[in-house]
């Protein structure tokens, strides 16, 4: 008799054992998935900020290219997909010009035009002729250590255009940014290559 409650004490402790590591297994489990969708969560967040950016910059940049008019302190900000511009037209042709080509630019899931219209004959003139806007504009360039392979290319009826390269999409924003600040300076175009793409 005492045999076989051996036995079936044997089996039960058994029992237990195979219980409890069953036990942890579960709990090791559940332990990973809930690590495993935190990481992914800060990922996606993380995808999130990358993208507002990568969109803020390439709005920018679309603004401060663009054919046909200009826009004087453009400011761009985007929060999940969503844009907002801040700035100066000249007319309200060029104000919905504006957001038509910024609508274009891929991430970009609505935008809030915030631009002002500003006629060109309430705005300061500023006469200079293209050599001194293209000395200003390369000046400008030469105080920023990073901008060192960005050119201007030319200069005609205060529209700039720059060349050469840029470590990445943020400093072709910058060397645009950096132009356009330049008195006379009416557009900048751009033909610059960022070395990350």
């Amino acid at each position: 008799m005492e045999t076989l409650q051996l036995w079936r004490n044997g089996r039960l402790q058994e029992a237990d054992k195979k219980a409890e590591i069953d036990s942890m297994k579960r709990m090791t489990l559940t332990v990973t998935l809930v690590g495993t969708l935190i990481v992914a969560g800060a990922l996606v967040a993380r995808a999130d900020v990358v993208s507002d950016s990568w969109i803020t910059t390439k709005a920018q940049i679309a603004l401060l290219t663009m054919d046909g008019f200009s826009v004087s302190g453009a400011n761009v900000d985007t929060v999940k997909g969503d844009v907002t511009m801040h700035g100066k037209v000249a007319t309200t042709e060029d104000r919905a010009k504006a957001e038509q080509t910024v609508r274009k630019v891929t991430g970009v899931k609505s935008v809030k035009n915030l631009l002002q219209v500003v006629p060109g004959s309430v705005k300061e003139a500023v006469a200079a002729n293209d050599s001194d806007v293209k000395d200003r504009v390369e000046a400008s360039l030469k105080s920023d250590v990073k901008m060192k392979d960005v050119k201007v290319a030319s200069v005609n009826n205060g529209v700039v255009l720059l060349s050469g390269k840029t470590d990445n999409l943020t400093q072709s924003l910058r060397a645009i940014e950096n132009a356009y600040s330049v008195n006379g300076v009416h557009r900048v175009a751009s033909e610059l290559q960022t070395v990350e793409n």
